[in-house]
Order: structure tokens, then C-alpha cells, then sequence
């Protein structure tokens, strides 16, 4: 048996209802193309292998790919292709695109490391034009922050930044008794699809992405002196100066950042 990692941010999960409606939630065809962060003991590996032709998974633990690379020759599980490397340098854009030349449904799923999420989940925005849907494990006060509205106390950079980008949905509250070893906080499931109409520039994300951080930069303050530098290239309303930064719409940040980028 496998023992969880520290350094990895391995908790394993095992409740059987938790995996059943994870999988529903992807409902998996077999011509799909999947790929899995994080297989590790193959809770919704598994799974997913019996409704798939063929699985992708991605796994930084040798040990764990090791055990996969056994289990595959050992028990003919054909459809599994093992990456072994760190998600935070993976190529998921290429793959995306290599993935969406078959014309099927392309998705990313995983109980993902809580101490890499945040990075993770900005390091995945760039393939989102290729990626129809992503569903995650993670952190529930990670998931909170996603899903906050404007005007919500957990409203955050993390939020403006991913809704700006996809259509988010929080799924599912996970209790710590879902995993072994129990992790010391709740989790949640999330799904995030790409959206369509999103055409922003590289420019303007960078735009964004930069109005956002500086509004955010001291959460207490008003705008007036957060984005003072740039209040005048933003026209700025009145109410807008006193109100502070979760206050603020993901669209009218996106109207920032048109007007910041020049377009």
C-alpha cells in the first residue's frame, strides 16, 4: 500500500458515493479524450477506465507511476497512457490540441494537490480554448473563492481572474472522512468550462490580470488608492473611487482592461 506524501499533497480518496458522482458529473463517453491530475491510487482512475477507450493520467510520484506501469502490463489495461512529471510544467496546451484534432469531447479531471492549486489552476487557462471542461477536488475554501459573486466577502483575484475565463460550478461539498489519510480541512468539486465567446488578446488578459492584482493588492482600501496610477486611463466613476475591490464586477473589470490595454 501506497503511503501518502506530504510534499505532494497526497490524500487519498475512498468513499465510493464521493467517486460515483464525481464521474457521473464528467459523464464520460468512450471516444473522449481525458486526461487525469493526480491518478493516485486509482480512486476515479478506475472508474473512468471502464467507461473510456482510452485514459490519460498525469503523476509527479515515481513510486505511483511505477505501480500504474505494473498494473497496466499486468492487467492489460490498454486504454491507460501514463505522463509521468510535474503538473505545473505539463504541456496541457499541446496536449488540448493534439487531443481536440479527433473532433470529441476533451476534458481534465482530478483531486488536486491543495498546496499547488492556485498556481495550477492559472498554469491550465492558457489551454482553456482547447479544453471543454475541467472538473476538480479541491480545497472547499479554494472552491468558495471561485464561485463568489461580487459583493462576497470570499470574492477574490482568484475569482475575477477564473470567471472572466469560464462558466464555474460549484457541485458538491467532500467531508475530510472522504480521504485517507483525512486531510485537516473540507473539500468541494468544481466544474469550470472555457467560455465561448471569450476574446480577449493576450494584451488584454495581461491587462486584466494586471488591474485585477492591483486592486487587490490591499483588499481594505478603496479604489481611489489602489488603481490611484491609473484612475484617469479607467475614468473612474465617483462610486467606483469609495467602493473597494470586491465590489467590483468581472465584466467591469474587463471593461478596465480593454481600456488599459488601448483596445
Amino acid at each position: 500500500m501506497h503511503r501518502a506524501r506530504k510534499r505532494f499533497g497526497q490524500n487519498f480518496l475512498m468513499d465510493q458515493g464521493v467517486i460515483t458522482a464525481i464521474v457521473n458529473a464528467l459523464n464520460p463517453t468512450p471516444g473522449m479524450h481525458v486526461l487525469e491530475i493526480g491518478p493516485g491510487l486509482g480512486a476515479l482512475t478506475r472508474p473512468l477506465l471502464e467507461r473510456l477507450e482510452k485514459l490519460e493520467v498525469l503523476e509527479i510520484d515515481r513510486d505511483i507511476v511505477h505501480t500504474w506501469q505494473e498494473a497496466k502490463q499486468r492487467k492489460g489495461l490498454d486504454g491507460l497512457l501514463i505522463h509521468e512529471g510535474d503538473a505545473l510544467q505539463f504541456d496541457f496546451t499541446n496536449w488540448a490540441k493534439q487531443a481536440k484534432l479527433t473532433k470529441e469531447r476533451c476534458a481534465l479531471i482530478g483531486n488536486l494537490p491543495y498546496n499547488i492549486s492556485s498556481p495550477l489552476l492559472f498554469h491550465l487557462i492558457a489551454a482553456a480554448l482547447w479544453v471543454d471542461e475541467q472538473i476538480f477536488m479541491l480545497q472547499a475554501e479554494v472552491v468558495e473563492r471561485i464561485a463568489a459573486p461580487a459583493g462576497d466577502s470570499e470574492y477574490s483575484r482568484l475569482s475575477v481572474m477564473l470567471q472572466a475565463r469560464y462558466h464555474v460550478d460549484y457541485l458538491m461539498d467532500v467531508p475530510p472522512t472522504a480521504f485517507e489519510p483525512q486531510p485537516k480541512v473540507d473539500s468541494a468539486v468544481i466544474r469550470m468550462i472555457p467560455k465561448v465567446d471569450f476574446s480577449l488578446t493576450s494584451a488584454q488578459w495581461d491587462a486584466l490580470s494586471q488591474v485585477v492584482a492591483m486592486a487587490f493588492s490591499q483588499r481594505r482600501k478603496m479604489l481611489r488608492s489602489n488603481l490611484q496610477s491609473i484612475s484617469e486611463q479607467l475614468n473612474l466613476t465617483d462610486t467606483e473611487l469609495k467602493a473597494r475591490a470586491q465590489d467590483i464586477s468581472v465584466e467591469r473589470y474587463i471593461e478596465w482592461a480593454l481600456m488599459l490595454s488601448g483596445k
